[in-house]
């Protein structure tokens, strides 16, 4: 049965709206009267919220970022196979300065304070495994970094990938050394700068305090302040916020430093980040220095090398007891210090030219195809896993029932030592798992690092990357393009301070590992850069050629459309022109009343039908 009309009229035509519960602080509907949770617990179910929503988002987000995922699960995999192939972890020289504070002074020591940290609840396995948990994190932070300044997604991962495949990185977090948390502290200062298109002044004062905690581990950073203030001067418009930022920058940057030479200064009497200072540059000096035309005074003149001392390199020339450095001793009344201090300073001033050419020498050597120690080098066997437990000289070696013996030097000179077993809480013996090791070991040497031609590819990429912002007119500071060209610009100028100074000091390839996490992303950066160019002309010529389409289709539908109206126009003449007046041989209508009108004159000639001949009538059927 239908409804009546008065049915269908008093019939509702749309859905009422449902009554809304009241919601939460939880973001969940609740009953009427359910308020928050008690005792505060409201700001917790929002965050662990959150959490859980973000966690179920993570399966689409790796695979919609499935190349960036695969990498970082291998690097996994590799971390995982270092940890558990060399236990308790890899010893170097230098460990014995942050684990039983030999060589006091030569070196700043808060990675001392990171390893005091996680030895409370741990032994050295946990120190590694966190250490390679900061190496995946840095390739995340890059992969994340390039991605929000615009980077395409297979370009960031092939950005990230050598710092989570680099077999030398792998090698650097499974041993006890604070280079792999300075160059973290580096990636953290540059993602802090550049996670915004323009850079906040929290932001720029985290990224200046994670500089100056690098410092406080690794000297070498202290340069890179430099790069990060010429970053705030192009990125940041208007003088007065450049100079706000540049002094916001230097000021947190300052912060950490002064308060670990305050605390030096309150425990051990000097107010410095290390006393190295004065020798670390004598051994570039002496290798470069031709003391048969430097004018030094006499008293200097012992620092200087034979050519056969010369021949060992500036490493050498700056740690073997036969060096002059080692050997020399000050005249009575003069400080030993201020005078090596001062052959190096004549030798700079005097002779630039040849220290220049040895450290771009040595700059030039990360871009070969293959790593090799030359001699002077620190031999590059150091840095790469070996088949069995590595020792080192006097310093580090095992006894037959595997215990890792230490020796820790007393004197100098001459050198003696005093040797001690690892503290067992460290984590006991040496342990290698040798299948597992052999392949690591071929894993590096066989191409499982980043080649010398991808680094020059990369700074070359990175170079005109940053020059772009030279000939680029003065465009909106979150125009893709600029942004793409402010990240290129600090990381490739971070790249080039920390790798030439580093080089300045001595050759090393331990000091060539932050190029794995600064110049490939100013590589991708550059190359986003000219991709974006390409794209950028390509669409304008093809909107150039499309307008010009456009114009020529409407200059034809004009031109037809005139052509159309004249001859309708002339058509309407002619045909106007043919009612007037008559042609000739037509009849014109006869306009008297029919009751006038005659029968036709069947004797008049009838007029020639189509088709039909003239004189004879179309035949009737």
């Amino acid at each position: 049965m239908r409804p009546g009309p008065y049915l269908r009229a008093l019939a509702p035509t749309q859905r009422m709206p449902l009554m809304r519960m009241p919601k939460t602080a939880a973001g969940q509907a609740g009953s009427p009267g359910s308020g928050p949770p008690p005792d505060g617990s409201a700001d917790a179910a929002t965050i662990l919220g959150r959490l859980r929503a973000r966690a179920r988002q993570l399966p689409a987000l790796a695979r919609h970022n499935w190349l960036f995922t695969v990498l970082l699960a291998a690097g996994l995999v590799l971390r995982v196979l270092a940890q558990i192939t060399y236990r308790p972890a890899l010893l170097y020289i230098d460990t014995l300065k942050y684990l039983y504070n030999a060589w006091p002074g030569t070196d700043p020591l808060g990675y001392k304070g990171v390893l005091k940290a996680i030895l409370l609840v741990g032994d050295l396995q946990w120190v590694t495994a966190i250490q390679h948990l900061v190496g995946l994190g840095m390739g995340v932070a890059i992969y994340a970094v390039l991605r929000r300044r615009g980077v395409p997604r297979w370009l960031a991962a092939l950005a990230a990938a050598p710092v989570l495949l680099d077999a030398y990185e792998l090698q650097n977090e499974q041993t006890i050394m604070p280079d792999v948390w300075f160059d973290a502290l580096m990636v953290v200062a540059l993602v802090a700068a550049l996670w915004q298109p323009q850079p906040t002044r929290r932001a720029i004062a985290a990224a200046g305090i994670a500089l100056g905690l690098s410092v406080t581990i690794g000297q070498a950073t202290e340069i890179l302040i430099v790069p990060a203030v010429i970053y705030l001067a192009v990125a940041v418009g208007g003088w007065w916020h450049k100079v706000r930022a540049v002094a916001v920058m230097c000021v947190a940057f300052a912060v950490p430093i002064l308060l670990y030479m305050s605390l030096s200064a309150a425990f051990n009497g000097h107010f410095w980040l290390s006393r190295a200072g004065t020798s670390q540059l004598y051994g570039r000096a002496a290798e470069a220095a031709d003391c048969a035309t430097l004018r030094i005074p006499a008293y200097e003149r012992p620092l200087c090398p034979t050519a056969r001392q010369k021949a060992l390199g500036a490493d050498s020339l700056d740690h073997q007891a036969s060096s002059p450095l080692q050997l020399y001793v000050a005249p009575p009344g003069l400080d030993q210090s201020k005078v090596i201090s001062s052959f190096i300073r004549a030798v700079m001033v005097q002779q630039p030219l040849g220290v220049l050419e040895g450290t771009f020498t040595d700059a030039a050597r990360l871009f070969a195809v293959d790593r090799v120690t030359i001699p002077g080098d620190t031999p590059i066997s150091r840095w790469q896993f070996q088949t069995s437990y590595p020792s080192y000289q006097n310093y580090v070696r095992t006894n037959a029932q595997n215990v890792i013996i230490l020796g820790l030097k007393v004197q100098n000179p001459p050198p003696n030592y005093v040797y001690v077993p690892l503290d067992p809480a460290y984590g006991g013996k040496a342990m290698v798992i040798r299948p597992l090791a052999s392949f690591l070991h071929a894993y590096q040497l066989d191409g499982g690092y980043t080649p010398g031609p991808l680094y020059l590819a990369a700074s070359v990429l990175g170079l005109i990357g940053t020059l772009s912002l030279i000939r680029r007119k003065r465009r909106s500071a979150i125009a893709p393009d600029h942004q793409l060209a402010l990240a290129c610009c600090l990381f490739f100028l971070s790249a080039a301070a920390i790798l030439l100074f580093s080089d300045f000091t001595e050759f090393s390839w331990r000091y060539q590992l932050p190029a794995v996490m600064t110049l490939p992303p100013a590589g991708a950066l550059g190359l986003a850069i000219i991709l974006a160019k390409v794209s950028s002309r390509r669409r304008s010529a093809a909107v150039a050629s499309g307008a010009a389409d456009d114009t020529a289709n409407t200059g034809d539908s004009s031109a037809n459309t005139a052509v159309g109206t004249a001859a309708n126009a002339a058509d309407g003449t002619a045909n106007a022109g043919d009612g007037a007046v008559a042609a000739p041989g037509a009849v014109a209508a006869d306009a008297r009343p029919p009751t006038m009108r005659t029968a036709p004159d069947d004797g008049a000639p009838e007029e020639a039908a189509p088709g039909t001949a003239p004189g004879r009538a179309t035949p009737r059927r």
